[in-house]
């Protein structure tokens, strides 16, 4: 088992958070949380890659239609008209279609960050997968307010600035698929001491 501190996570700045130029805010945000930095890329990736990226099972695609049936009908709307279709399982499959497009449509930045719980830590840091519900204070709950019905009637996927690694598990596989070992490095950084040794 790796050390503690030396825990690491995917951090993806998608197309619309570097279009908005906000990577060195979303950068900001880790390193001031003490987070360090050990690979870092732009790239602009292939449908191919981002469809090894996004890994979805059954269960997965039909919990993203199902939450969008739901949206829906909050919303008044008849997912026939607006998606197509009423099956949760298509819907999910459209969607997961329109997040490896929406991926590979422009340049993103690809970083791995260091540090105690840096998976979980990185999901509290980056705030609710939907953006209106994201609290003030977290990367999208500052910058984001689209909502799943904003893109379900545009038919785009969630515009939600970042990606994060869900858990270390999830971390290792998508940080081996984004970076060779030859682009992660280990040095310390100065207040690494202060904060983690005794």
């Amino acid at each position: 088992m790796a050390h503690p501190k030396k825990e690491q996570t995917l951090i993806l700045v998608k197309p619309d958070g570097l279009k908005r130029g906000l990577a060195g805010e979303i950068i900001k945000r880790f390193e001031s949380r003490g987070f360090k930095i050990v690979g870092m890329k732009m790239v602009k990736p292939s449908i191919a890659h981002t469809k090894k990226h996004y890994l979805p099972t059954r269960a997965q695609l039909e919990g993203m239609g199902n939450k969008t049936l739901e949206m829906l009908k909050l919303s008044g709307k008849d997912p026939v008209k607006t998606m197509g279709t009423d099956r949760a399982i298509e819907i999910g499959r459209m969607i997961n279609e329109w997040n490896f497009q929406f991926l590979s449509s422009s340049p993103v930045i690809a970083v791995v960050f260091e540090g105690p719980h840096a998976a979980e830590m990185g999901r509290k840091i980056v705030g609710h997968t939907l953006p209106f519900k994201a609290e003030i204070g977290t990367i999208r709950g500052d910058f984001s307010v689209d909502s799943p019905i904003l893109g379900n009637l545009n038919k785009r996927p969630l515009r939600n600035i970042v990606h994060a690694s869900g858990d270390a598990v999830e971390a290792k596989r998508e940080i081996r698929h984004w970076f060779s070992k030859k682009e992660l490095f280990e040095y310390k950084r100065v207040d690494e001491g202060i904060m983690f040794d005794r």
